[in-house]
């Protein structure tokens, strides 16, 4: 999105270690925002595939008109430096961002690493999905530096951010995240104490689970309940939260509870045990989710389509906002 106050180019450094989707977005907020940025994966071609693909979302943005910040697309990718090691990525950064797959003896082996080479009062964030920041960090000598900064999912056109402290995680990491996060343009809610899945994606897994129920038993097919979101209650939650929407629906909550907490409750116990997502109702949304976004192997294009109208919902958001 375009910017009227000028990005500044700044000195201070941030690594990144994963270059998978959610590692290069970081890597993209990041430089848009003018901080110089330290790539590292253990695949040196994943880390080639990685800043072929951020300069190509880099230029099409700014083909677009649609940039974060004011510095060019090459500016931006001229602030990503790819490094052959984690001592070579560390050096000098305030912010690590650990951006690895989602098993949790991968990232305990990972940050186990990074923790002896760190010092000071460098901020060590992860963006574990649903893995405990207590789990990942519990036997760090540096833990009190620990945090998750778990983003939505593509970070750079999503921007809401989840902050969740370990229980030992010191006063100030908190607020100096969320100092950095708002720099960069996210989004960021802060988590009173962690829990497991967090915010986002225990919202995000009882939608699912009711949408698979909801599919197993032939109530409705699987393209007709993405519209149930993409049509009506992502609509609906675009601008307002569910809260304020009850708030608005009725004269106030109260009015909404005394309406409506009947038939919510008697739905809500409706909705039957969770089960894991498997078989034939596994195979049947696969089936169905190629005929609507086309198979595995030309996923980027679908990604880049959705991508788009993610960035242009959160252009027609500010653009609102400023009126």
């Amino acid at each position: 999105m375009a910017d009227t106050v000028s990005t500044p180019v700044r000195e201070e450094k941030v690594a990144v270690i994963g270059s998978g989707l959610i590692g290069r977005s970081w890597c993209m907020l990041f430089a848009c925002a003018g901080y110089k940025v330290s790539l590292y994966d253990v695949d040196p071609e994943q880390v080639s595939r990685a800043l072929d693909d951020i300069r190509a979302q880099l230029e099409k943005l700014q083909e677009e008109g649609l940039p974060r910040g004011t510095l060019s697309a090459q500016q931006q990718l001229d602030r990503i430096s790819p490094v052959g090691s984690v001592k070579d990525c560390l050096q000098g950064a305030f912010y690590i961002q650990e951006c690895v797959p989602e098993r949790l003896e991968l990232k305990q082996q990972v940050w186990t690493e990074l923790d002896s080479q760190v010092s000071g009062d460098v901020i060590l964030a992860s963006s574990t999905s649903a893995l405990l920041p207590s789990l990942i960090s519990e036997k760090l000598s540096n833990r009190s530096r620990f945090i998750v900064v778990h983003p939505t999912n593509p970070p750079f056109y999503a921007p809401l951010v989840e902050l969740i402290p370990a229980p030992w995680t010191a006063e100030d990491v908190v607020p100096t995240a969320k100092t950095l996060m708002d720099c960069i343009g996210q989004d960021t809610i802060i988590l009173n104490r962690e829990i497991d899945g967090f915010v986002l994606n225990r919202i995000h897994y009882a939608i699912l689970g009711e949408g698979w129920r909801l599919i197993r038993d032939g109530i409705v097919s699987v393209a007709d309940l993405d519209r149930v979101m993409s049509s009506g209650l992502g609509v609906r939650y675009a601008f307002a939260g569910p809260f304020e929407t009850a708030y608005l629906n009725a004269d106030g909550f109260v009015s909404f509870c005394d309406r409506y907490r009947d038939v919510i409750y008697r739905v809500q116990r409706s909705a039957g045990d969770p089960e894991l997502m498997d078989g034939d109702t596994m195979e049947r949304v696969q089936s169905e989710m190629e005929q609507v976004a086309g198979p595995v192997s030309e996923l980027d294009s679908r990604r880049q389509w959705r991508d788009r109208r993610l960035l242009g919902l959160a252009k027609l958001k500010r653009d609102l906002s400023e009126k």
